[in-house]
């Protein structure tokens, strides 16, 4: 059962010592209470903007404080700039150095704790971890030998296979369920989708190699199968510390509890009302099952934020007030500042995108950095309208959701030379190296891997290979680096200066097209590769936390732009302005969305959008759609907005343009116009009222959400929210 659920008595720690930096002028009641948890678990919900960050960096260092040993805390979060940003600051705060903590990733811990335990699965230290593209490019091969793809064949890309085989894995669920999912026109393929991923698995066994769901897979079984390895582990790790616990997937949330197993002591900080990443197999009722999984929990909320002002926190606690399932919380703030949200109804996407762009120029003008702006929007394609209008206009701007580095070609080339060092029997980086030979086609590559696999020292195998004419001057360039690049004595930045010498050339022919922006990207590779004294940890790194391209950087030094992004990627971040575009119902919620779990993480993506802005909010939506055979049809409000009490925010409505309708010349945009009111036959409305739209037809009133409102149940087109000047109910005689 849950107990001690948070009052305003923060709990007070046995022992607690005097002169401490964890007081109640560094933190608020809840904070304090969350950082000063004595032992068991707790979770704390941590609303948008509530500090979860500075409640998590004060709980480490009042663990220190406590005289907890550093090497006995575990930090696990999905990013590693968080987690060093929170070590640095607990190290600040505490005046001791955090550097034996073990902070980072989910991924990251779990590649160390493998290299030192996986023995006891019969995993070697020396595995290579591949990234998405190189699993797609193994599954490639294996549609080929298998014969399941080639000249005249249709069968499923190596994108959808993958998805498929990593979402039965993350969602615990079968293939055959995701498939008849979602891709139901897909379903004659299930037993060649099991067949690939038997020969998956066993090409990564036969090279050494783990991709991320192996990461997590190994890792709960290690914990799950090998008691010795459990206790060593359990025993090094006496304090769990979990952020974002809300985006966990099912294997994640089992490790936290493997973890745990001899002590409790765990500390899971998220947002059930920030769960957005279902398609990436994260599970919301993770964070709704932690009591029960740990029976005792105490839960903290967090509720006071500190980015918002009020009225934009009144509306976004509307939006997730009807959430099915949820921790109740109400977000409030000391920030001052009344200005209420605005929702725009458009005429269509044109006039949406016109809207935008003049509010943009009147921030500007009050002195808010372009910078400071965003426009958020539930599908990339979404944006189209509005990047046009931006163009037009010269407003500067970025589109954020770029590729990582290390999913460039040319950087993929350069990695590889530095795995095969590393796994010197990871087939898919030496079939990359041999393919840059002259007159080395896939036969010749497959040919050459099978005769080298088979040696305990593929790199000494390889130079006694025998090549043809034709290419033999290319090969034994090739074999003469690589014995120098695998001198013991070369720091990482030596080896990859080797690699540069040989693969220059190369480069250079492959990529003429493009070569001074790439070659960007290689002297960025060979900065970060300077600061690390191992390959190892290098190539780890580059695979479980790959950087973003060096244009990128560059980029967002050098200039202030408005962000247009997508509301996945901007989860975690906040502008003073925020824009959230098309909230048009069939398109947001998506109009695949089914009523149940899809619908409220529609729902709980919303909130996430609107949470971002600081001091202003804007909703807007176009009452016409093109559909994609390129026909228009009539749109009306996102049900998330009809639902919201219209006294929260201020309605700009147009009236329809008519062909001769004169436009502001410096905006494009029509001027508001008072809309003519047409007077309900009767004021008093109650529920239980049997009524009549001339559209919806028949219904029944079901509530008063707010004045001159009425929501209606029709018989034909379900619950609609009606604003009395200008929907023509009749009230119908019993």
């Amino acid at each position: 059962m849950q107990q001690n659920l948070f009052s305003e008595t923060p709990q007070e720690h046995p022992g607690k010592q005097t002169g401490s930096v964890i007081t109640l002028d560094a933190l608020n009641q809840a904070q304090y209470a969350a950082a000063t948890h004595g032992q068991g678990p707790v979770l704390v919900i941590a609303g948008a903007g509530s500090g979860k960050t500075r409640t998590l960096v004060y709980r480490m260092a009042y663990l220190l404080e406590q005289g907890v040993a550093p090497e006995s805390i575990l930090l696990l979060t999905f990013t590693r700039r968080a987690a060093q940003e929170m070590l640095w600051r607990a190290g600040v705060l505490s005046s001791q150095s955090c550097q034996r903590v073990l902070g980072g990733t989910f991924h990251a811990t779990s590649n160390m704790l493998l290299r030192q335990h996986g023995h006891h699965l019969g995993i070697g230290s020396g595995f290579t971890i591949i990234d998405r593209g190189d699993a797609e490019g193994i599954v490639n091969l294996l549609k080929s030998s298998l014969g399941l793809s080639g000249a005249g064949k249709r069968f499923p890309s190596k994108r959808v296979i993958i998805n498929l085989l990593s979402g039965s894995i993350n969602k615990g669920r079968p293939i055959e369920d995701l498939v008849f999912e979602s891709h139901i026109h897909l379903s004659e393929f299930i037993d060649d989708f099991h067949e690939i991923r038997k020969h998956y698995a066993q090409f990564k066994q036969d090279h050494g190699l783990l991709d991320y769901d192996d990461l997590l897979v190994y890792w709960q079984r290690l914990l799950a199968e090998s008691e010795q390895a459990r206790n060593e582990i359990c025993s090094r790790f006496q304090y769990i510390l979990v952020d974002e616990y809300q985006d966990t997937n099912l294997i994640q949330a089992d490790i936290v509890r493997l973890l745990a197993d001899q002590h409790d002591n765990v500390m899971v900080v998220g947002d059930d009302a920030q769960s957005i990443y279902s398609f990436r197999g994260a599970d919301f009722y993770n964070i709704m099952r932690f009591p029960e999984q740990f029976p005792d929990t105490r839960i903290i909320k967090l509720e006071q934020n500190y980015r918002s002002i009020q009225p934009i926190l009144t509306l976004t606690n509307a939006i997730i007030a009807r959430a099915e399932k949820k921790f109740t919380k109400n977000l409030f703030t000391e920030l001052s500042g009344d200005t209420r949200p605005v929702v725009y109804t458009a005429r269509n996407e044109a006039a949406e995108a016109r809207f935008i762009v003049h509010k943009i120029n009147e921030l500007k003008n009050q002195g808010i950095e372009l910078s400071e702006i965003a426009v958020l929007f539930r599908s990339g394609f979404h944006s189209y309208k509005l990047e046009m209008e931006l163009t037009s206009r010269v407003v500067d701007f970025e589109k954020r959701g770029g590729l990582k580095l290390t999913e460039s070609a040319h950087i993929k080339d350069v990695l590889s030379f530095l795995r095969i060092l590393i796994n010197p029997w990871d087939n898919l980086s030496w079939n990359r190296i041999l393919l840059h030979l002259d007159k080395v086609g896939p036969k010749t590559a497959q040919k050459i891997l099978a005769t080298i696999k088979e040696h305990d020292d593929p790199l000494q195998a390889i130079t006694q290979y025998t090549p043809a004419p034709g290419w033999k001057e290319g090969f034994y360039r090739l074999t003469e680096a690589l014995g120098e690049m695998r001198k013991s004595e070369l720091a990482p930045g030596a080896v990859f200066d080797l690699v540069m010498n040989y693969y220059e050339p190369i480069f250079e022919k492959i990529y003429y097209d493009d070569y001074p922006k790439r070659k960007r990207d290689l002297d960025q590779i060979k900065a970060l590769i300077g600061g690390y004294g191992d390959l190892q940890s290098f190539v780890d790194d580059t695979a479980l936390d790959p950087p973003e391209t060096s244009s990128t950087l560059e980029e967002d030094e050098e200039n202030k732009r408005l962000v247009l992004s997508t509301i996945h990627s901007a989860k975690g971040l906040e502008w003073d302005a925020v824009f959230v575009i098309g909230l048009a119902e069939g398109r947001f919620p998506h109009q695949r969305a089914e009523p149940g779990e899809q619908w409220e993480e529609e729902r709980r993506l919303l909130y996430v959008a609107a949470t971002r802005a600081k001091k202003h909010l804007f909703l807007s939506y176009p009452k016409e759609l093109m559909t994609p055979d390129r026909k228009f049809h009539r749109t009306v409000m996102s049900p998330f907005l009809r639902e919201i009490n219209p006294g929260l925010y201020e309605l700009e409505d147009p009236a329809p343009t008519p062909p001769s309708y004169a436009t502001n010349s410096s905006t494009g945009i029509p001027p508001v116009q008072t809309r003519k009111t047409v007077k309900s036959a009767r004021v008093d409305f109650t529920p239980g009222m049997m009524v009549k739209h001339p559209f919806f037809g028949i219904g029944k009133v079901k509530a008063v959400p707010g004045p001159r409102r009425v929501e209606v149940a029709f018989d034909r087109h379900g619950d609609k929210i009606l604003h009395l000047d200008f929907a023509k109910l009749t009230v119908m005689d019993r």
